[in-house]
This record gives C-alpha cells, sequence and structure tokens, in this order.
C-alpha cells in the first residue's frame, strides 16, 4: 500500500504555503487552466479563452482520475503540489503522483529500480511529476503568467524535494519538460537526463506536396508510393473532432486501442470510460483519424490539438493492411497540421522510422532527485555518459533527414 499525504503543508512561509491534494477537483478547473495558460489569448481554441497545452489542462487530468485509469490501484496516487497563498488561493501547481512501479512514463528508469532494490534498497514508491501515459512535452510547473513565476517555479521544485523527504520515497522525476521547467529543476540540484523523439516541423507549407518539394527526389518517390499502397483496397480516411466523436465511434476506437495494447504491453493502460470523459470535455482539441473499409472502421490514430501542435497519441487497428499505420498516424498528422497551419506534429515516443516520413531528431528532457546519496552518484555518473551519447545519435540521425541538403 502506497501512503500518501492529503492536504498537508509541505513547506510554508508568510508568503505561501505548499500543500498536496489527492484528487484535481479540489482546485477548479478554470484556476488550474489559468495556472497552466501559456499566455492569456481570447482567441485561443481552449474553451477557457486561454492557450494551453491540452495535457496538463483540468479537462484530461480529471477525465483520467474521474475514469480511474489513475488511482492508486493502478499505481498511479494522484499526490498534486500546490502552492497557496496565505488566503488560500492557489498560485502555482503541479501534476504528481505516487508510483509504485514504473510503467506508463516513456523514461526508462527500470534499471534504476533494479540496481537499487539488488543492493537491498527500496526504489517504489517513486514520486511522478508527470501527465500519465503521455509522452510529450509541455509545462510541469504550472505558474501562470507575471512577475513571480520563477520564484513560484523554484518553490514547486524545492517542494517535491520536501515530499521525498517527508514520505521517505526514494526518488522524484520530473520527465517532458520544458526549458524554463527544466532550469528551476537544474537549479535545485536535480539531475537532467536527455533521451530523442521524432517531431515534423512546418515550415510554413500551404500543401503537402510543397512539403514534399522540399525532400530529395529518390525520399519523395517513396513516400508517394507509400501513401498510395496505403489506401489501395479501397479503404478511405475520416477527420472526426467535436460532435464527431460519438460513442459508437469511440467504441470502435477502443477496439482498435485493446487490440494493440494488449500485444505491446499486455495491460493497456487507459479505460473505456476515459475516451468517453475525455471526448465529452475536449471534444474540440480531439483529432481522430479513422481508417474505413468495407463500410466497418478497421483501424484509427488519436490525436491531441495544442495552440501550435498536434500530438499523436494511441494506435489501433483489427486488419492488417501494408502501411496503414504510417499513413493514419504519421502522413495523416502532417495533412492536418498543414491544413490547419499547426506549427509540430508530435508523433509520441521513440520511432527512427519517422525519420523517413518527415520527421526530424529533437532532444527531450527529463529532472531527477535521487535521495541515497550513493545510487545518486551512481545514476549522476550514468546521466553524463548517456546525455553524450544521445547528443551523439542525434547528430548522426540530423544527417540522415529526407530533406535536400538546400531545404533543411
Amino acid at each position: 500500500m502506497m501512503e500518501k499525504l492529503q492536504d498537508a503543508p509541505l513547506a510554508s512561509d508568510t508568503t505561501f504555503t505548499i500543500r498536496v491534494i489527492d484528487a484535481i477537483s479540489a482546485v477548479t478547473a478554470e484556476r488550474w487552466d489559468r495556472l497552466g495558460a501559456i499566455s492569456a489569448n481570447p482567441a485561443s481554441s481552449a474553451e477557457s479563452g486561454i492557450a494551453i497545452n491540452p495535457f496538463i489542462s483540468h479537462a484530461f487530468l480529471s477525465s483520467l482520475e474521474d475514469s480511474g485509469s489513475v488511482s492508486q490501484q493502478t499505481g498511479w496516487l494522484p499526490q498534486h503540489l500546490v502552492l497557496e497563498c496565505p488566503d488560500g488561493e492557489p498560485i502555482a501547481a503541479a501534476p504528481a503522483y505516487l508510483k509504485s512501479h514504473s510503467q506508463g512514463e516513456y523514461v526508462f528508469d527500470h534499471g534504476w529500480a533494479d540496481a537499487f532494490q539488488r543492493a537491498g534498497g527500496r526504489y517504489y514508491p517513486k514520486l511522478q511529476m508527470a501527465v500519465p501515459f503521455t509522452p510529450a512535452a509541455g509545462p510541469r510547473l504550472l505558474v501562470g503568467n507575471g512577475p513571480g513565476a520563477e520564484t513560484r517555479r523554484m518553490a514547486l521544485a524545492e517542494g517535491a524535494k520536501t515530499y521525498a523527504a517527508r514520505t521517505g520515497v526514494s526518488s522524484a522525476h520530473a520527465t517532458f519538460l520544458r526549458p524554463d521547467d527544466r532550469a528551476a529543476f537544474e537549479d535545485a540540484d536535480w539531475l537532467h537526463r536527455t533521451d530523442q523523439q521524432f517531431h515534423f516541423h512546418n515550415r510554413g507549407y500551404d500543401s503537402y506536396e510543397a512539403f514534399l518539394g522540399t525532400l530529395a527526389s529518390r525520399k519523395r518517390k517513396a513516400l508517394r508510393k507509400e501513401r498510395a499502397q496505403a489506401l489501395v483496397n479501397d479503404i478511405s480516411i475520416e477527420w472526426l473532432t467535436g460532435r464527431d466523436l460519438t460513442e459508437a465511434v469511440w467504441d470502435a476506437f477502443y477496439e482498435f486501442y485493446m487490440d494493440t495494447g494488449s500485444r505491446k504491453w499486455g495491460r493497456p493502460y487507459l479505460n473505456r470510460e476515459f475516451f468517453s470523459l475525455v471526448g465529452e470535455r475536449m471534444g474540440a482539441q480531439i483529432l481522430l483519424v479513422m481508417a474505413k473499409h468495407n463500410g466497418r472502421y478497421i483501424a484509427g490514430g488519436l490525436n491531441f490539438l495544442g495552440p501550435d501542435t498536434i500530438y499523436g497519441r494511441n494506435w489501433g487497428c483489427i486488419e492488417d493492411h501494408p502501411y496503414l499505420h504510417f499513413e493514419v498516424c504519421y502522413h495523416q498528422a502532417i495533412d492536418y497540421a498543414i491544413a490547419h497551419g499547426l506549427a509540430v506534429v508530435e508523433a509520441g515516443a521513440q520511432g527512427e522510422h519517422k525519420l523517413a516520413r518527415g520527421y526530424e531528431p529533437v532532444t527531450t528532457h527529463s529532472a531527477h532527485w535521487i535521495a541515497h546519496p550513493g545510487l545518486r552518484h551512481a545514476i549522476e555518473d550514468y546521466l553524463d555518459h548517456e546525455r553524450a551519447e544521445v547528443a551523439r545519435v542525434g547528430e548522426v540521425l540530423g544527417e540522415h533527414t529526407p530533406y535536400r541538403k538546400d531545404t533543411s
């Protein structure tokens, strides 16, 4: 059983108190989303009128909790950190979870856990400052806009360390960080880790053909052929969003999701109720790319829409067709980004096969606080070497993009 802190002050002075809450519902959606706002922007597509990363929105995180996909039973016990004024007004927050395993994180520390446990230590539970099951960079220290943001970031980074000391957990981890959050964690003496993803960058293309025009001739021909072959069996593609996301559509997609998840990692993370809740609460920020064959849906890819980014999340199918995965998940996302003026496509974790389809290597960042001095020293040494290798591999991959040298 994981022991939690609830409504317990981690730190307090005359200007603020840090508390731990075990449900995001303890903070109103309006307040939470304003803390996570990128900028106050009435023209934003977000329902709250502010531009926000979809995954740190109250709607997304509450859908995970309310559906039971995130809970103590699933090994993701909510322990969100909230920075409050003396009058109890939240002025900063950080989504955080007490974890009894390392699944669903995409920044792998299983080797650290095994080594520590072989040496007689207890690695779990640990504190994870992240968006569950979501390898997408975004805010982790939600400090709103205006003066004092850096002070609030540092208070939350230090507060997580206090949480670790208070509860006796082995470590705290903050994953898929933006530069401002990364700097705060490093200033608080957390260890820095890097990894690699592949993103598509929309350089103002007015069509997919304009994008293809920036590729080497051989690569251009290969992608045209691949896309044609993906649809050769009279397969059609649909973009579904908002009111298109009916329960029947979610039933079909969930069947795809369960099939793929069961084959890849044994137990899919998200339950059926999650998709209904997130569709109801975030329909305008969701794009389902669905493939239809012989009158029924046979494959689909789930995407979330941010202010300037489309995020590819989950894929599944019940029929195998050559290149259909690439079409639904990668090519269609590029089509959508170009058609809607989005700057970036983030297609999830790993996958060097994305390189040939116009996606370029991007370095991701995480931060780690390790309580045990011996384990910290060993991990720090390991990360020094790992960062150098990630940088070296990134340089090599960058030389093998499909773009012509005069356009890359």
